[in-house]
């Protein structure tokens, strides 16, 4: 029976869904790592434990987001050159890859334990916090060479049509990571250093399994095991396509740094129910990331093969469901919020504070992918410095102005929060007319 899902040929609204579903899960474990951290210190700990660890998930996401960017531009590179017939090229592709992915792991972990303290500061985190923070942020951040690797592999998986064996590792480590969690807090009676050392495992063990998967396969996109240098061509290709990627990831975060600064202006129960409302966000858009990823790859492979009107179909069916879904997972929020960030607090008025944030958020969500979309069929067809630099503009530099502008006039949290879906809607049409206007040249060509 084939595994794989075929890109190139073959009805492209139901091979996307085939193809999306395990990405979905796999996306979903792998925030487990840091919501299980919360939850568990949260339920178990104290809201003390709660707020440290929850005031360090914009500065995660923010160096995790570097090594998740750059892994785009492998998978990118990796679907093109299938989708070209090129085995000679796929073979080298993924060998620069890996060793591209070792180089920016070990290299983003050195800035991360350096930064760290750093960009506590400013972000104003609250004096009570700072140590939970700092203890956390040193040992979570270890893993970072792990990430970069079992997202490379993520990567090649995705872009040769196999998104099942990403989510049977994440399967497995997830579990691992959720057991040692409650292993470190129950029994042996750690706080935020055992639920980071919980993460850090779990993460090493997802890229050994990611690596011996691709080391054993018979694909095209196999990992030869050679120590050589990554060929400095598709190197250059590889990071022109992910670089831009993890630098929009950083760009989204530097301007949630400001926003995280203008939270923790508030009380301790706002900074820590912001910790728990922000798991929506990060459920939401993990989730539809699986058909971000789709885009990029299903739009990859056609770009490589000249499947020009398959290109256009990928990308519009990808969109469809990226919006519906983020719809309905804003209803599920809107509706049931206080049950859901009970899961991380027992505390009555962290909820109330959680919820003003999650019922702007959550309403809003469904405009999302009208950027994010767009950006990996940019993407998925070599464009990616343009976009790069609409997400800048929209995402960064106007929120800046909004926090200094709108937010300081205003002062109230929902003047705060309402800096997200306003920069969707002027990003996302930014992003769809670039995008139209590269396909159309596409055409032309």
């Amino acid at each position: 029976m084939k595994r794989d899902i075929d890109m190139l040929k073959g009805n492209l609204a139901g091979n996307i869904i085939l193809f999306s579903i395990p990405l979905v899960f796999s996306n979903l474990l792998q925030i487990i790592f840091n919501i299980a951290d919360i939850a568990v210190v949260g339920k178990f700990v104290d809201s003390i434990a709660l707020g440290s660890v929850g005031s360090t998930s914009m500065m995660t996401v923010l160096f995790t987001g570097l090594v998740i960017g750059i892994a785009s531009g492998m998978n990118v590179m990796t679907a093109q050159s299938i989708g070209a017939e090129r085995p000679d090229v796929t073979e080298e592709t993924v060998s620069s890859s890996f060793t591209l992915s070792l180089f920016v792991g070990f290299l983003v972990l050195a800035a991360a334990e350096l930064a760290g303290p750093e960009i506590l500061a400013l972000l104003h985190t609250k004096e009570e916090l700072v140590p939970g923070a700092l203890l956390y942020i040193r040992i979570y951040f270890l893993g970072l060479p792990a990430l970069a690797v079992y997202n490379f592999g993520n990567a090649v998986f995705s872009a040769g049509g196999d998104t099942k064996k990403p989510l049977l590792f994440l399967s497995v480590s997830g579990t691992i990571n959720v057991i040692l969690n409650l292993i470190f807090v129950l029994v042996l009676h750690r706080s935020v250093d055992g639920v980071a050392m919980a993460s850090v495992i779990a993460q090493y063990l997802s890229a050994i399994l990611v690596i011996t998967a691709l080391l054993r396969s018979e694909k095209s996109f196999r990992l030869v095991p050679a120590l050589r240098l990554p060929d400095l061509k598709l190197s250059r290709k590889i990071l022109a396509i992910g670089f831009p990627a993890g630098l929009q990831n950083a760009v989204f975060l530097l301007s949630s740094l400001f926003i995280q600064s203008g939270v923790n202006s508030f009380s301790a129960d706002m900074v820590a129910g912001c910790a728990a409302a922000y798991n929506a966000d990060a459920i939401t858009f993990e989730t539809i990331t699986a058909f971000y990823i789709a885009c990029s790859s299903f739009v990859g492979q056609n770009y490589g093969a000249g499947n020009i009107k398959r290109i256009s179909k990928s990308y519009h069916l990808c969109l469809l469901y990226s919006t519906l879904t983020s719809l309905v997972l804003g209803i599920l929020f809107v509706t049931l919020g206080r049950h859901f960030l009970a899961l991380f607090t027992n505390e009555p008025a962290v909820i109330s504070e959680g919820m003003r944030r999650l019922t702007i958020m959550g309403a809003f969500y469904f405009i999302s992918p009208a950027m994010d979309c767009t950006i990996s069929a940019s993407r998925g067809i070599g464009k990616s410095a343009v976009p790069t630099v609409i997400v800048v503009m929209g995402s960064c530099i106007f929120r800046i102005i909004w926090i200094y502008t709108v937010f300081r006039a205003v002062g109230t949290p929902e003047s705060l929060f309402a800096v997200f879906p306003v920069s969707w809607v002027l990003t996302g049409i930014a992003e769809v007319i670039y995008y139209r206007r590269s396909f159309r040249m596409l055409l032309a060509e």
